[in-house]
């Protein structure tokens, strides 16, 4: 069993940053992607960023935080990493990772991710 823990959450007034990490554990796992979905009250859960690794490291990111966000990883450590910058109000929410086994052409959906954390608060306040 795999298991993915998230921290790093907080909250942060507009325009800071914030830095959030997810840590894999558990039986030896090479996860195809890795990545970060949110969900804000009310609101269905949405993909944020991903990176993916086969012959390179690639990745990708929703159109509403391109820019702002950056995904990274430390591989020795089993580690993926979400930097977010320029934070606005309407980024609050529970932020989660997800870790999915097997290639997949649409790395925005839900169902491509075996693997989920418990998710991470981030508040942003005006």
């Amino acid at each position: 069993q795999v298991q993915l823990a998230e921290s790093g959450g907080g909250l942060v007034q507009s325009g800071g940053s914030l830095r959030l990490s997810c840590g894999a554990s558990g039986r030896s796992f090479r996860p195809y992607v890795m990545g970060w979905f949110r969900q804000a009250p009310g609101k269905e859960r949405e993909f944020v960023a991903a990176i993916t690794w086969s012959s390179v490291i690639s990745t990708y990111y929703a159109d509403s935080v391109k820019v702002r966000f950056t995904i990274s990883e430390d591989n020795a450590k089993n580690t993926v990493h979400l930097q977010m910058n320029r934070l606005k109000p309407e980024d609050t929410a529970v932020y989660y990772c997800a870790a999915g086994s097997a290639y997949s052409r649409d790395l925005s959906s839900l169902v491509t991710y075996d693997y989920w954390g418990q998710g991470t608060q981030v508040t942003v306040s005006l």
